[in-house]
């Protein structure tokens, strides 16, 4: 089939490099140039494991392109996604513009019909919007075709992205249109073929099926926190509790990780967009708003432990930190917890010595040049002559280190780890101070 995508951002240029691997024509559509460029180079503007090679593999073959041109996205595809941004607002909902700009663009330059569809992360009612603005633009040019516009959340993990695409666990559609059913489900054929992960609802349900998802993920995270931060109260192991209710089939494992609090682009973005539409139809989200307000004070949670460890001034010391992307295998810094806990320690007086595997140019980006912020090129690096040893992200490379060289090369033998990576009777026995989320150590 013939398909564009607009937008290459994550979700744009994964849908887009995903639909090109199994044998459509795809074009890709952005209105930033230098990203375009890169793009046709096949040098992939951000991380995500495979991406580079899916794309290098489908740009030689013909299959994929990309323009700056929306007048060639228009008119090549049978079905267009609409995949740009969709930032939160002031007011913490869903900021549409871009979503509603390309619909306008589309409305002005239909020649005939099409399917169009929401991939972008919008709120309920969001596809009625697109479709009147398609046909207020077709109006105005005194044409009048029919327009489908159909909800396709996406369900994509960073890090994880390619394979969530390429073999989904559930296919939401939002549409009551037979004609868009039939062409989706030929669209997604290749991706549906062992069983059928099409769920067909109405537009509103799936709009709020994305939503609710990373809603109830978030809260697992958020709940988990809050048990961590009691089980270091009353000198329990939140890995232990894990274990115990993670068995209950009903629970399962997934998201009941303890550590210092959620991040990224997805949950923090849209656990207020759905906070913002419970209050635009007269609601007050309560369980919403104790999931933001515990994963604000988790960002806090390590640092108030160094606090208490070294005292209120940190004015001398220097810190290693471990981790600065918000998960592993991305380079995406967007809300992560790392952010909080650097200005924090700055504020008190530290300096830093940072090493991440990939998110390094992204945190050059943000702070630029600081006396108070080193980016180091290993691991060991970051360790040189630093008071302790601090653990954000849980990067593999973090997980079986060499703890007799990380004891020589700190001034101390402390560790905080934020993401509970290490056994801490493993780590008192190898002579290490070591304080994790939830794990009853005493800070005494």
């Amino acid at each position: 089939m013939r398909v564009s995508v607009f937008g290459a951002g994550y979700v744009g240029l994964v849908t887009a490099a995903c639909f090109a691997d199994v044998g459509n024509h795809v074009v890709c559509v952005d209105v930033d140039s230098e990203k375009i460029t890169l793009l046709n180079q096949g040098i992939v503007p951000m991380h995500e494991p495979g991406m580079e090679n899916l794309l290098v593999t489908n740009l030689n073959t013909g299959r994929l392109q990309f323009t700056t041109d929306p007048a060639v996205a228009v008119q090549h595809g049978e079905v267009l996604f609409i995949a740009v941004g969709t930032p939160p607002d002031e007011d913490g909902s869903a900021d549409l513009q871009y979503v509603l700009q390309v619909a306008h663009v589309i409305g002005q330059l239909m020649t005939e019909t099409k399917c169009v569809v929401n991939k972008s992360t919008v709120p309920v009612g969001t596809a009625t919007a697109v479709k009147n603005t398609i046909l207020r633009a077709l109006n105005e040019r005194g044409l009048d075709y029919p327009v489908d516009v159909v909800s396709n959340p996406e369900f994509l993990k960073e890090g994880a992205a390619i394979a969530d695409f390429m073999r989904p666990d559930r296919i939401v559609l939002g549409t009551d249109s037979p004609e868009a059913i039939e062409v989706m489900r030929e669209l997604y054929a290749p991706f549906n073929r062992n069983r059928d992960r099409l769920i067909v609802m109405s537009v509103a349900s799936a709009e709020l099926t994305k939503y609710a998802a990373n809603a109830i993920l978030a809260t697992k995270i958020s709940f988990m926190n809050e048990m961590a931060n009691l089980a270091d109260s009353v000198g329990a192991d939140i890995e232990q509790v894990r274990l115990g209710i993670g068995s209950d089939p009903r629970i399962g494992f997934d998201f009941l990780y303890a550590g210092c609090g959620y991040g990224g682009s997805c949950f923090p973005k849209d656990v207020k967009a759905l906070r913002h539409t419970f209050q635009a139809f007269g609601g007050e989200a309560k369980i919403l708003q104790a999931v933001e307000n515990v994963n604000q004070q988790q960002h806090h949670r390590l640092f108030d432990k160094i606090k208490k460890f070294y005292g209120e001034d940190l004015t001398g010391r220097c810190f290693a930190l471990w981790g600065l992307a918000f998960k592993p295998n991305t380079d995406d810094m967007r809300e992560a917890p790392s952010r909080t806990l650097l200005s924090l320690l700055w504020a008190a007086g530290a300096r830093v010595q940072a090493y991440d595997p990939k998110a390094m140019s992204e945190a050059r980006r943000i702070y630029g040049q600081r006396a108070d912020f080193k980016l180091c090129d290993s691991p060991h690096a970051a360790l040189d002559k630093a008071d302790a040893l601090i653990i954000m992200t849980e990067w593999k490379v973090f997980r079986s280190p060499d703890f007799s060289a990380i004891k020589n090369q700190l001034k101390q033998a402390v560790i905080f780890d934020g993401r509970n990576l290490y056994d801490p009777k493993r780590m008192k026995a190898r002579g290490f101070r070591y304080f994790g989320i939830g794990r009853g150590e005493s800070l005494v």
